[in-house]
């Protein structure tokens, strides 16, 4: 049995879909799809225009595709496509709104979920955040961006980027805390 190196064939692949190979480019499609739908589905609510997002972001992926180097994973590459492209459409939607008051940068919420809640239960509570909050959280705790970043990708100040953080943690354990005690009977 020969095994052959994910990166090896993916490497493979993005140079022939760098030269518009179309099935070159529909192999790396396939690929990566599924995740990136969830990265888009962290921001967008519903999941026809999480896919639309999704689609855009790939429109994305391959017109500047003779843009990556090599230089870094391609997933993450790919990603970062994506999380600006659910930005913009929401933009576009105009569904985006930040509060504007500042919460000081040093306060963290150091507070940790610890329950058996189920991923579609979190997802749920996510998408039930204000838009601007789901955001910030979602760029933050999952993306791994810093402050810094997000306020330049968002055009918000920093300041507002840790306070969207910090009431979106507030606002997700008090949802949590009640779900447990609907759930479980216990706090």
């Amino acid at each position: 049995m020969k095994v052959i190196q994910f990166y090896t064939n993916e490497t493979r692949f993005i140079k022939r879909a760098q030269k518009n190979d179309r099935q070159a480019q529909h192999v790396i499609y396939e690929w990566h799809a599924p995740k990136m739908l969830s990265v888009c589905r962290y921001y967008i609510k519903d999941l026809q225009q999480a896919e639309e997002a999704m689609l855009n972001g790939f429109f994305k992926v391959f017109t500047n595709l003779k843009s990556f180097k090599s230089e870094g994973s391609f997933e993450g590459w790919i990603r970062r496509i994506m999380v600006r492209e659910a930005i913009s459409f929401l933009r576009q939607k105009k569904q985006i709104a930040f509060v504007s008051d500042d919460v000081d940068g040093h306060q963290e919420y150091t507070n940790n979920i610890q329950t058996e809640i189920e991923v579609e239960h979190i997802q749920n509570i996510i998408d039930a955040l204000p838009e601007g909050y789901k955001i910030v959280f979602n760029m933050y705790a999952i993306e791994g961006y810093k402050h810094q970043e997000i306020a330049e990708i968002l055009n918000i100040s920093e300041g507002t980027s840790k306070s969207q953080l910090f009431k979106a943690r507030q606002l997700l354990q008090k949802q949590v805390n009640e779900l447990n005690t609907s759930s479980y009977g216990t706090n």
